[in-house]
């Protein structure tokens, strides 16, 4: 877009300077309906990257349709500065991380700030600052800025503090021991998709390994993690890394050998572990032997190099029969030992491992792609279909898929094994320390286990509008699995104190739940009208559940004001969400508010991904920063992207050479509209009919794809067919000035949610009001002209089939022949097309129909052939196809209209003949491949 054309960045400042100047943003009651929605607000942890603009420009988009609508809107936002993220940044300003060092500096960010940030606190003053300034403002969101609010501010803590009370008032606070993800910098950190305490493993499990104990002679245990201990039954030796020294430590009063990871993972996770500084060298331990537990076999201890001591204890069991790394570990250590066959699967024989293995051609431990699918299979096989075998004593005959915890509670109880928690994939938390698992003894959970609330909250669901469908199937699954949630964490987090456990902090999540509600509050905090210690559980009880009385005037307009706009339309958020926040979001309503405060919609939208699929985060280096980006393509031409480029429920990768193709078109959309204005007036009324025709069914596929919230369909409408729809028009000599500058009216309304500045540009040019303000066009019926819309369509099909035949013929035409199809083929099309909608369509009682009239006996073969093909034909028809085939219009008459407009797109002589004619000119017999809106088409 060229900057003498179209200044995008003077004009999108111009317009949001205008709209904050005027306080357009302000929610309003006025309309007597009302519509909420907000965007699970961000966590402060860095500037923001393109990626976390997709959801907020779709919050804005839906806000501004609904305003537009009639509705009055609540839109606010606020920042989830709980927790350590904040924390987490400032440390590496203390630390003078040359990193974060240098994108303040690149972004501006004086000495004297840069030195502020090392406070937290001031991190969280000065994010906000940007978030609000630099990004929500920058992209003309009309989000209720009066409204704005942190996470870590005292009156949201006493709003947090309050649901706590009721949480535990409803008996779903409740004490157990927990093993919890543990940073040793940080405490306690929440390991799950939206990793707002983490910077890797958002995705990783607590694994509970059966630890079992195998005594050596002089009664040291060599511990060897499983997670499957059903398998000692045909251990045959263990695995030590002749590369690694091993420690050892005194464990529950015994001396136990393993890796040194091992052992400070152990650390944290049982009370009684003593380190003894004493270093085992691997050499002392390969060549000798140990006991099985349960079978009392001696085995010997081998040199397995693949023995990793940061996984488990970094001691290996071998069930070479079982399992294709420990088979191939020892055939290549060309130790004699005999696999023993403990599991029978109807389909291995005496050696699964082997079998697998050799039937991928795995020769050696490096080949640790095929191993991995090799030990899939064997695994998968074995659990579905296997059964122990009379190896396994007591436990033969039993079901692997049913032998459960029965060997481990042996096992334990008869201590020769212990439970050791591993997670699934490495996790660092936000301080870049690596997390742990460490055990809590008496750690505060929310119970979301608890049966009546999952079953409210799932009946709830059945009310609600979520998006996508899918997810609506899915979140009665997720509220069946959610478990109860440790609530508290301890350290030096932000956020907001336990009311019940001196010294301990409410995790960000659980902070998270019933936030929408605080941002009717915080206007009037934000206006000075009330203050946090004026906030008591006496006032929170008389706001949100109309218990008690009110106090003052603001305790009255604050209940109100919640009565009017709660409950919640739309909760938006990314994907990550969907396990985790969107749960506890909507249990917790269920668990305290009435019922009908409890929210009505989620809108989930996918991920913006960078080069390789990988979602893009700030604390990974997202491509392409908002204020960089806003200044390249423009605003608009972003907000185009993010609503056009895919479905919200799509992954998009992020694409600068397609936002800047956004950008054009906008430039196109702005170079038509100064196009029109220089056209000369003229008025054709088919043409003008079919123009206020397009425009109608523009609208209402907006409208109805608006309602849907399917902003990719309204975005499409808008920016694409509607201009696809002008374009035509003025191609086929159109120029009706009024028609045109009504199009053009209603067409910039149409853009407004998705390219408010650029719809304000264009509108001021006649007229004075912001459009924002402007009502959103409404569907009308009696401007629809069917035969207009079905003639255009017509001579449209006709036109892209002749270009496709010239472009296949390769030859400039002298004259071109149009046939089109015979009435009766038109009337036997409308007859099936009702039939079938009727599901009667029957190509015997069509023809039977047509075989009665007398005139039609002489053409029967041609009815025979054309009659057979209807079925297939009819089943590809959508329902715009149907509506055009049931509208009776005479097509040789309006080909033969626009004659003109066809010499003058192929410079050639055209004829057009009407095939009821008897003495039609039809050499060849071309008549024939005629059928309605497809007239036969030949070139000379």
């Amino acid at each position: 877009m060229q900057s003498n054309i179209y200044d995008y960045i003077k004009i999108e400042q111009k317009w949001q300077n205008l709209w904050l100047k005027e306080k357009i943003y302000e929610s309003k009651k006025e309309n007597l309906k009302k519509f909420f929605i907000h965007f699970a607000y961000p966590g402060v942890s860095g500037y923001l990257h393109v990626g976390h603009m997709r959801g907020f420009t779709y919050c804005d988009i839906i806000a501004r349709y609904k305003r537009m609508s009639g509705y009055d809107v609540l839109f606010p936002a606020g920042f989830h500065a709980s927790g350590i993220p904040s924390i987490g940044f400032a440390k590496k300003v203390e630390r003078n991380d040359p990193t974060t060092l240098k994108d303040l500096k690149n972004y501006g960010v004086s000495k004297e700030t840069i030195k502020k940030l090392s406070d937290p606190s001031e991190v969280v003053k000065y994010f906000g600052n940007v978030y609000v300034e630099d990004y929500w403002k920058k992209f003309g969101f009309l989000i209720d800025y009066s409204r704005i609010m942190s996470t870590i501010s005292e009156g949201y803590k006493k709003f947090i503090q309050w649901q706590f009370f009721q949480l535990k008032e409803k008996n779903l606070l409740i004490q157990k021991p927990h093993f919890a993800p543990f940073c040793p910098n940080c405490g306690p950190v929440a390991v799950d998709k939206s990793e707002t305490d983490i910077l890797k493993g958002g995705s990783s499990e607590i694994l509970e390994f059966t630890t079992i104990k195998f005594k050596m002679k002089d009664g040291t245990i060599l511990p060897a993690a499983t997670l499957r201990p059903e398998t000692i039954f045909g251990v045959t030796n263990m695995w030590i890394n002749p590369n690694v020294n091993h420690v050892k430590a005194e464990i529950n009063g015994e001396i136990w050998v393993l890796s040194k990871e091992a052992l400070e993972k152990l650390s944290h996770q049982l009370k009684d572990v003593k380190p003894l500084n004493e270093t085992i060298s691997s050499k002392e331990l390969i060549g000798k032997t140990c006991i099985v537990p349960i079978v009392d076999r001696e085995i010997p201890i081998l040199s397995g190099p693949f023995a990793d001591p940061t996984v488990a204890t970094g001691i290996v069991m071998s069930v070479p029969a079982h399992a294709p790394y420990d088979w191939i570990a020892l055939v290549e250590s060309k130790t004699d030992i005999e696999p023993i066959t403990i599991i029978d699967v109807k389909a291995f024989g005496t050696n699964p491992a082997k079998e697998v293995c050799d039937r991928f051609e795995i020769k050696s431990q490096t080949e640790t792609k095929k191993l991995d699918l090799a030990t899939e299979e064997v695994y998968k096989k074995e659990f579905h279909t296997g059964y122990l075998n009379e190896k396994c004593g007591i436990y033969a005959g039993i079901k692997i898929s049913d032998i459960k915890d029965a060997v481990k509670n042996e096992l334990i109880d008869n201590n020769q094994a212990i439970v050791m928690r591993e997670f699934s994939e490495e996790v660092i938390c936000r301080c870049s320390g690596k997390v742990v698992i460490k055990q809590i003894p008496d750690q505060w959970f929310i119970k979301y286990s608890d049966e009546k609330l999952t079953s409210e909250s799932k009946d709830h669901v059945d009310n609600m509008n979520i998006f996508p469908e899918e997810y609506k199937d899915e979140i009665p699954g997720v509220l069946d699995w959610f478990d109860d949630r440790a609530c508290i964490r301890k350290g030096s987090w932000l956020g907001t104190d336990f009311p019940f456990k001196k010294g301990w902090i409410i995790e960000p999540i659980s902070d998270s739940t019933l936030y929408p509600s605080y941002y009717i509050i915080s206007k009037y905090v934000n206006e000075n009208k009330i203050k946090a210690d004026d906030m008591n559980n006496e006032f929170f009880n008389f706001v949100f559940l109309g218990k008690g009385n009110s106090k003052n005037s603001v305790w009255k307009d604050i209940k109100k004001d919640f009565d009017y706009w709660y409950p919640v339309d739309i909760n938006l958020g990314g994907k990550e969400h969907k396990t985790v926040h969107f749960p506890v979001f909507l249990m917790n309503h269920v668990a305290i508010l009435p019922k009908e405060k409890r929210p009505r919609g989620i809108f989930v939208h996918w991920w913006v991904t960078q080069k390789g699929k990988e979602k893009i985060s700030k604390s990974k280096g997202g491509v392409e920063h908002i204020n960089e980006a806003a200044t390249t393509y423009g605003v608009d031409a972003m907000r185009l992207y993010y609503a056009h480029v895919g479905s919200p429920f799509v992954d998009i990768e992020w694409d600068s050479e397609a936002v800047t193709k956004y950008k054009n078109r906008l430039a196109s959309i702005y170079k038509l509209i100064k196009q029109i204005n220089k056209l000369k007036d003229s008025k054709d009324e088919n043409l003008d009919n079919w123009l206020k025709s397009s425009l109608q069914r523009t609208i209402k596929k907006t409208i109805d794809s608006f309602e849907k919230f399917d902003l990719r369909i309204a975005t499409n409408e808008i920016f694409f067919e509607c201009q696809k729809n002008i374009q035509w028009y003025i191609r086929r000599g159109g120029g009706n000035k009024k028609l045109l500058d009504k199009l053009i009216y209603n067409w910039i309304i149409l853009m407004t949610p998705i390219t408010p500045h650029f719809s304000e540009e264009i509108w001021h040019r006649e007229n004075s009001t912001f459009i924002s303000n402007e009502k959103y066009p409404l569907y009308n019926q009696k401007e629809i002209f069917e035969k207009e819309e079905v003639g255009e369509y017509l001579l449209s099909k006709v036109v892209d089939d002749i270009a496709e035949i010239l472009k296949v013929i390769k030859i400039k035409p002298k004259k071109i022949i149009i046939y089109t199809s015979p009435s009766w083929k038109q009337n036997i099309y409308r007859n099936a097309i009702e039939l079938s909608d009727e599901n009667k369509l029957n190509v015997g009682i069509i023809m039977k129909q047509i075989m009665s009239d007398p005139k039609m006996k002489a053409i029967g073969k041609q009815i025979s052939q054309f009659v057979n093909k209807l079925p297939g034909e009819i089943m590809k028809l959508n329902e715009n196809d149907k509506r055009r085939y049931l509208i009776n219009i005479k097509e040789y008459d309006y080909l033969k209209k626009s004659i003109n407009y066809l010499k003058d797109v192929f410079s050639s002589e055209i004829e057009v003949y009407n095939t009821d004619d008897k003495d039609v000119y039809d050499p060849g017999n071309k008549i024939r491949f005629a059928i309605p809106l497809r007239p036969a088409i030949f070139i000379e």
